[in-house]
């Protein structure tokens, strides 16, 4: 989803207020788990991000859900302003928004790994490894299965691709055969 100017002022207001709380992790764990529910369920996301709803209807239904899967008042009440500012459809964005400024001040960064067949473990914490001397940071794994790739991974880090697949390969040495 692409992020939006108000997705990121929100997110770092909410970040602030965290940080303030020394809770960005416990904050980040519970904005998962809401937006995981307004994923899997379908009545809450229809109650919480269709205006056709009034607003006290709305923030009813996020109270009783927030009371349910014990959310801190710092989410409830942001997700409640949310909801007062119609800004209730920014909340995945401003979910994404937030697990950066988190990942950015822990010296986190995500890779996202996507392979042939899925990766041992062996082959996980050795790309790991790699990724994390070739970035200066800490690296969290993103698996996904390609088997188009034909084999090898592609891993994406930031800006920086990494292209060890056998395709790629392969359409390398064609090429390098095509020409010389």
């Amino acid at each position: 989803m692409r992020s939006s100017t108000a997705a990121r002022r929100y997110s770092k207001a909410l970040f602030g207020l965290a940080r303030d709380e020394n809770a960005i992790d416990t904050i980040r764990g519970e904005l998962t788990t809401l937006a995981r529910l307004l994923v899997e369920n379908r009545e809450f996301r229809d109650a919480i991000l269709r205006p056709l709803h009034p607003g006290a209807e709305r923030r009813a239904v996020l109270k009783a859900v927030c009371d349910e899967i014990g959310t801190s008042g710092i989410v409830r009440n942001f997700c409640a302003f949310l909801i007062d500012q119609r800004r209730a459809i920014d909340f995945e964005a401003i979910c994404t928004e937030y697990g950066e400024l988190a990942d950015r001040v822990a010296g986190r960064v995500q890779a996202r790994i996507v392979s042939a067949s899925a990766l041992r473990d062996d082959q996980r914490e050795r790309l790991r490894a790699a990724l994390t001397v070739r970035t200066g940071q800490q690296v969290e794994l993103d698996e996904s299965v390609d088997p188009a790739l034909l084999g090898g991974a592609v891993a994406s880090v930031g800006g920086l691709v990494f292209d060890g697949s056998l395709r790629t390969q392969l359409q390398r040495l064609r090429a390098s055969l095509t020409e010389g």
